[in-house]
């Protein structure tokens, strides 16, 4: 095993033994490491590797996945990540997401590259990893309460510097969005790893570490992270950076006509002033970050019952302009009750703009209005605790949702295969909506964030030049940010240069990659996913990777883009150039020749029973 990992994973079986849980150190392949990297690589190889096929995703047989990678607590920009994951019980494909916390400094400094829970613990419980040794702790005391009290209880008795990540009574009750939550506000897993970690009775996880494991040139890594740092403090847009964050991207998305409004039927929205930086300026009370990040974009603002809130655009505009609410500090109390309770506040902000979407068209008895503050935040906790019948139906998500109601409410039930969709509107954005149909874990921005370009040159084009670009943006963000694994935004929003990220690498294993090397990564890990979903859904069609049908049948009616949608035809020849650039089939299948030049043979045997693959 190279220097930088571990080269450990540790597993436990929850409910085994006459503790709870059996608890054992696997030593996985260097060739893993080098193939994949770690975080989401390490995760889709574990679960390719040891996930019994086609399991219920809420049973005890899935493996709940803890991972970070090669650069994680470095000393170099926002190296503070993890990455959750495991088979998705809202999409029943792959499933994660990534948390800035100090549980990942923790687990670098316990020596694990990754921590795999599978079963069920007999009883509510903490999984406590303390100088790399395992116990399972009960959690009688914390099942219930919000993730706030949670991380407050486990912090008085472990201590302000140990690494913590929690559920709160959405994971318990295994809300299909539900998510995991760490330090009063970071929020990982939207496809419901949150519900995930639930179904197993765990609570929390504690760990705290010793040391570090050796590194190949810790002296040159320092000293390469401090310039780095450097760099990221004497970018020209630092400054605006750190008064408004991603909140910022309110007023660009109003004028771009991409602010989803109204559950996404426009991209304009009148009260966006009301929700936008400036006004969150005004109410910001403090900044929060994740570990060993010097451009922190957490921006908590007091909300409307006094209370501090950590916005950031996601968030902001899918509770405010996606339903209708132009009130940031009422804005803000639906975030904050989303994070204590342990909810996605993107899929939530989709299931309450379909609810008022469907009492509008009368396909529900109860009436659900736009902009409705107390109504929503009503419905939030009928969602989290199934208290009533609509709740019940919303915690299962828009598409399972759509499906119960019947009519045309698939055409306005806002996901990709299931995620709901993440706070850009897409009817004049083809390449953006490319983006989120062909998301590894669904309709989610974090992957390619490509419509910053595509406003920039021609939006309306359905160009070869798109599908390249998408699967650039895949590749860095998706592929190597998500598994290295450190946060995209010090390159993405204040132009870090890129070429540090292989000498980072260098520093810390001793391997060299060239970006050819890199991409190869990235390309492998996003086809192993889609092996994997192809393994669990048994077969594969367009359809999965096509976004909803109001983009296409339904054409903005406000703003400087009225009129504009999709056209079906042209986004299937976008997609026929995307798929032929990944070496995928025209249903989206990965080729035999693209697993073998990828190192992926192992895979062709499974997908052999399930689909006649190409060549």
């Amino acid at each position: 095993m190279p220097k930088g990992w571990s080269g450990r994973i540790l597993w436990v079986d929850l409910g085994k033994g006459s503790e709870g849980a059996e608890a054992k150190i696997i030593e996985y392949p260097g060739e893993w490491a080098r193939q994949f990297l770690g975080g989401r690589g390490l995760a889709a190889r574990i679960l390719w590797e040891y996930l019994e096929p086609r399991i219920d995703p809420l049973s005890p047989g899935n493996l709940l996945i803890l991972a970070i990678g090669p650069l994680t607590g470095l000393p170099v920009p926002s190296s503070g990540k993890m990455v959750v994951a495991a088979k998705s019980p809202l999409t029943g494909g792959y499933g994660d997401g990534n948390i800035g916390t100090l549980a990942s400094v923790e687990m670098k400094k316990s020596r694990l590259d990754a921590i795999v829970f599978r079963g069920r613990a007999p009883k509510p419980s903490i999984a406590v990893i303390e100088k790399g040794k395992f116990r399972l702790e009960p959690a009688d005391d914390l099942w219930g309460l919000d993730t706030w009290e949670t991380e407050k209880k486990l912090r008085e008795k472990y201590g302000r510097y140990a690494g913590i990540v929690e559920i709160g009574p959405a994971g318990e009750n295994q809300v299909k969005y539900a998510t995991i939550i760490s330090q009063e506000g970071r929020s990982g897993g939207r496809p419901g790893i949150g519900a995930v970690m639930g179904s197993k009775n765990l609570k929390a996880v504690v760990i705290l570490g010793e040391e570090m494991p050796e590194l190949h040139d810790p002296k040159e890594l320092r000293k390469l992270g401090g310039k780095a740092y450097l760099d990221v403090r004497k970018s020209k847009g630092y400054d605006f950076w750190m008064r408004q964050g991603t909140m910022m991207t309110i007023d660009w998305a109003q004028e771009n006509s991409v602010l989803p409004t109204f559950n996404f039927r426009e991209g304009v929205f009148d009260g966006y002033k009301e929700i936008d930086g400036y006004k969150m300026e005004e109410l910001k009370v403090n900044q929060r970050g994740c570990p060993n990040c010097n451009m922190i974009c957490g921006n908590v603002v007091k909300d409307a019952e006094s209370d501090p809130s950590e916005l950031d655009y996601e968030n902001v505009a899918m509770l405010g302009s996606n339903i209708g609410l132009a009130d940031l500090s009422k804005v803000s109390v639906l975030n904050k009750i989303a994070d204590k309770l342990g909810v996605d506040t993107i899929s939530l902000g989709s299931v309450l703009a379909f609810a008022a979407e469907a009492s509008e068209k009368g396909l529900i008895d109860e009436k659900v209005e736009w902009g409705d503050y107390e109504k929503f935040k009503e419905l939030i906790y009928d969602i989290v605790y199934k208290r009533t019948s609509l709740g019940s139906l919303l915690a299962e998500g828009v598409a399972r949702a759509s499906e119960n109601l019947g009519g045309d409410a698939k055409d306005w039930a806002m996901h990709v295969k299931g995620l709901e969709i993440s706070a850009y509107d897409c009817h004049a954005a083809p390449a953006m909506a490319l983006a989120y149909a062909t998301s590894p874990i669904g309709a989610h921005h974090k992957d390619a964030w490509v419509i910053s370009w595509e406003v920039a040159t021609d939006r309306f084009a359905y160009t070869k030049e798109k599908a390249m670009k998408v699967i650039e943006l895949q590749r860095i963000r998706g592929g190597l940010f998500e598994s290295f694994a450190t946060c995209r935004l010090p390159w993405v929003e204040l132009g870090l240069s890129l070429e540090y990220y292989p000498q980072f690498l260098y520093y810390a294993t001793g391997v060299k990659y060239t970006w050819d090397d890199l991409y190869e990564v990235a390309d492998r890990i996003y086809t192993l996913i889609r092996a994997f979903w192809i393994r669990e859904k048994g077969g594969w069609s367009r359809d999965m990777d096509t976004p909803p049908a109001r983009w296409f049948k339904e054409p903005l009616r406000k703003g400087p883009l009225a009129g504009a949608k999709l056209d079906y035809e042209k986004y299937n020849v976008l997609l026929d150039y995307y798929y032929e650039l990944r070496g995928w089939d025209n249903r989206g299948v990965p080729r035999k020749s693209t697993l073998r030049k990828l190192g992926l043979d192992f895979v062709i045997p499974e997908l052999e029973k399930i689909v006649k693959l190409e060549d």
